[in-house]
């Protein structure tokens, strides 16, 4: 049996999105200035983002999505156990698993701190060097230029870290919890037809 269960993990998510579209939409800069953001970003040399320090449209309609997402969750978690933890959910983890894990991919390997840039054609002390040292001198990486290249800053990064770490504990913990639960319904059968 886990330590927390699949239903508290899915509420605790719910609700962390909900809170973080309240904030998107209140006050996007205490989102962009939390300790997290900060050690991600720095730690994987994205840049900061100067965006979130003012309320946007933008802003504004990703505050109510995560809101609508998070309630739309929790209303799933109300559903009997076995269709909503296993049925629902146990389709949704691994799939919101393997979406946030690329996005969260892209934020980094795409970047110009991606070592995949790096300078010197590809080995030696350039690669092997802190992700920051490749940003802002980084000649040969140059910008695609269509939106994806907004998605590439230490909040969005950080928010795709957190949520591809939320997913898998999820999912293990789902796969964990249906495990337990057949070999309960096969105790219960076998106990049932020897009663007969």
């Amino acid at each position: 049996m886990p330590l927390i269960s699949a239903k508290t993990i899915l509420t605790s998510l719910s609700l962390f999105h909900i809170t973080l579209g309240f904030f998107f939409l209140t006050s996007p800069s205490s989102v962009a200035d939390q300790a997290l953001v900060y050690l991600l970003g720095s730690s994987m040399g994205l840049p900061n983002v100067r965006s979130f320090e003012a309320q946007s449209p933008a802003l504004a309609f990703l505050g109510v999505i995560l809101g609508i997402m998070g309630i739309s969750d929790l209303v799933t978690l109300s559903l009997p156990d076995e269709i909503s933890l296993f049925h629902h959910w146990g389709a949704q983890a691994p799939l919101r698993l393997t979406l946030t894990f690329g996005l969260t991919l892209y934020t980094f390997f795409f970047s110009a701190s991606s070592p995949l840039y790096s300078e010197g054609g590809g080995g030696g002390a350039a690669r092997a060097a802190h992700p920051s040292t490749h940003t802002p001198h980084n000649a040969s990486y140059t910008p695609s230029g269509w939106g994806g290249d907004a998605l590439k800053n230490s909040v969005f990064f950080t928010f795709m870290f957190v949520e591809t770490f939320s997913w898998f504990w999820v999912w293990v913990t789902l796969r964990e919890e249906r495990q337990e639960l057949m070999a309960k319904k096969a105790r219960r059968r076998s106990s049932g037809s020897h009663h007969m």
